[in-house]
């Protein structure tokens, strides 16, 4: 889509570093961290949110939660701990309606719920 800005980031059409890419997706530092580690795991297709997602993307979710778990490892959370979310919609905090995973860690984590 040409006004997501995930999708023009996977497109090229932005430039961004990126902390990881593939065919299906790519990883960047969250520009406004709420960690000492936030990352987000970004399909390259456009999927607007998680209940948009099919049965038929059951394997690309399973690899954002494993590039998600690689990542961790190199960033030095995997041993301490991680949090792992999604957010869905507006009032789930969801900014950039393009589905993706935030990976916080490096601090203790609260639950904020």
């Amino acid at each position: 889509m040409a006004d997501c800005l995930f999708c023009r980031m996977a497109s090229g059409e932005m430039q961004v570093d990126k902390l990881y890419e593939d065919d299906l997706l790519f990883a960047i530092d969250d520009i406004n961290p709420r960690a000492p580690v936030h990352f987000l795991v970004i399909p390259k297709e456009h999927i607007p949110s998680l209940p948009d997602l099919t049965e038929a993307q059951t394997p690309l979710l399973f690899h954002v939660i494993q590039v998600a778990k690689k990542l961790a490892v190199d960033k030095g959370i995997a041993e301490s701990g991680y949090r792992v979310g999604i957010n869905v919609g507006r009032e789930g905090g969801q900014v950039i309606m393009h589905l993706h995973l935030h990976v916080l860690g490096g601090r203790v984590l609260r639950d904020e719920g």
